[in-house]
């Protein structure tokens, strides 16, 4: 028996399938898979004509020191006896751009399949290994898809690894500023401080006469000041010490309220009747005359 089926798929990717039973098991078409079993056991269908007979088998695989593979089943019929027994060399074989599978071998049967026409079985056994080819495509670059994908995310995740540490150092730079910056209220270091360049520059700056005057004050005391200091000469100290302070230091006196004397209160009155009785008295004498 031999077949050949084209695969647009490296020959790579098929390999890296082939090494991994979990794909096989998946590419195998119509085969469930038992629990607790080897990755390639179970149940498979075969559909040979208008009949449909189940086997319950394993198939292994197995790579050959020159680059192909060892194909070997055993499998029982669930209703009846029959065994069916292949023994395939699978090749791979880069053709432009994919690869070309190559399956040859032979296959040992009895029971029920024995029975039915050879052009069915061989074509049942044909249709069986295209799928099987193309199922296998199908794994190796969804795997490859898939490995992609997490190199992606990983290196999606290693580059947002680096950012965090590059933000991290950041931080830590600019606290470790913020730090130094705060250490400076420190008594210790901030006796460290080299303070002589400006200290010096202080000393040996030179001062004009002028500046001096300005510093030490007016050379003449005011006016009211000479004038106040005059007045207290000849003094004793008991009467300078108490002495009020004059000139524009002087306290202004508070203001006094003149009350009027209780004389001034009734002399007005007394007054007016006099000047009355001096008009009255005139007019008299004019009227005699």
């Amino acid at each position: 028996m031999e077949q050949e089926v084209f695969v647009p798929v490296p020959a790579e990717r098929l390999r890296a399938a082939l090494a991994d039973p979990a794909q096989v098991a998946r590419a195998v078409p119509g085969l469930q898979q038992d629990a607790g079993t080897e990755p390639v056991a179970g149940r498979l269908k075969v559909r040979v004509g208008g009949h449909t007979i189940t086997y319950r088998g394993a198939v292994r695989v197995s790579p050959r020191e020159d680059g192909s593979y060892a194909v070997e089943g055993d499998a029982t019929e669930v209703r009846g006896s029959g065994v069916v027994k292949p023994l395939l060399t699978l090749s791979l074989r880069e053709t432009g751009a994919g690869t070309t599978l190559r399956f040859e071998g032979t296959a040992s049967a009895d029971g029920r399949i024995a029975e039915l026409p050879p052009e069915a079985v061989d074509a049942a056994v044909t249709r069986l290994l295209n799928r099987f080819a193309a199922n296998l495509a199908t794994e190796a670059t969804e795997a490859t898809e898939a490995a992609d994908a997490t190199d992606a995310t990983d290196a999606a995740e290693a580059v947002d690894a680096v950012d965090d540490a590059v933000d991290d150092l950041d931080e830590n730079e600019a606290e470790a500023a913020a730090g130094e910056a705060g250490d400076v209220d420190d008594v210790d270091e901030a006796d460290d401080v080299d303070l002589a360049p400006a200290s010096a520059a202080v000393f040996e700056a030179e001062v004009s006469p002028a500046g001096l005057e300005d510093l030490a004050g007016p050379g003449e005391p005011p006016a009211e000041a000479a004038h106040a200091r005059r007045t207290m000469i000849g003094r004793s100290a008991e009467e300078v010490d108490h002495a009020p302070p004059r000139g524009r230091y002087a306290p202004v006196p508070a203001p006094q309220t003149v009350v009027p004397n209780s004389t001034l209160r009734w002399a007005a009155p007394a007054a007016a009747l006099v000047v009355a009785s001096a008009i009255v008295v005139g007019r008299a004498l004019r009227r005699r005359g």
